[in-house]
């Protein structure tokens, strides 16, 4: 299990996380129909040409989604009770098929859980990163998160 439990985060904890994707047209294409979303800037390389990025624009809650799932391993995977919610998100740059993303994560807040003694809430805010530098995503990621001491 590569997850943390709560007793073991500290506010401002950093994690780079060491797992990159390469958004492939694949991933897009199938992201973005099987979620029915029909935008042409997603599907249709002619629309999207003419547009003013002149090429096929990755869907965004396909770049939410590949944030949030290369920080898993190193968040939550097998402390994680439930996601509680996704606040403040933002995606400040395009991301384009080819374009190769990583993800960081920094711990912005911890609370006692009232209802869940064994449990705590943990506020990450992740960040998704292209190979230019160009931070393409950002939200703040509220989870609830075993304690150590209840194993």
């Amino acid at each position: 299990m590569a997850g943390r439990y709560f007793d073991e985060w500290q506010i401002g904890d950093m994690l780079t996380h060491d797992i990159r994707r390469t958004v492939t047209e694949t991933d897009n294409l199938l992201f973005t129909v099987m979620t029915h979303n029909p935008q042409p800037l997603h599907l249709d390389i002619e629309a999207a040409k003419a547009s003013e990025f002149g090429q096929i624009l990755v869907n965004g809650t396909f770049t939410f989604s590949l944030m949030v799932g290369l920080s898993v391993g190193d968040t939550t995977l097998g402390t994680l009770v439930a996601n509680l919610g996704y606040d403040k998100l933002v995606m400040p740059k395009p991301v384009f098929i080819g374009d190769t993303l990583r993800a960081e994560s920094e711990v912005i807040g911890l609370k006692e859980s009232k209802s869940r003694p064994n449990a705590g809430i943990v506020t990450f805010r992740h960040r998704c990163i292209n190979q230019r530098d160009e931070l393409v995503c950002q939200c703040e990621r509220s989870t609830l998160v075993l304690r150590k001491a209840s194993t």
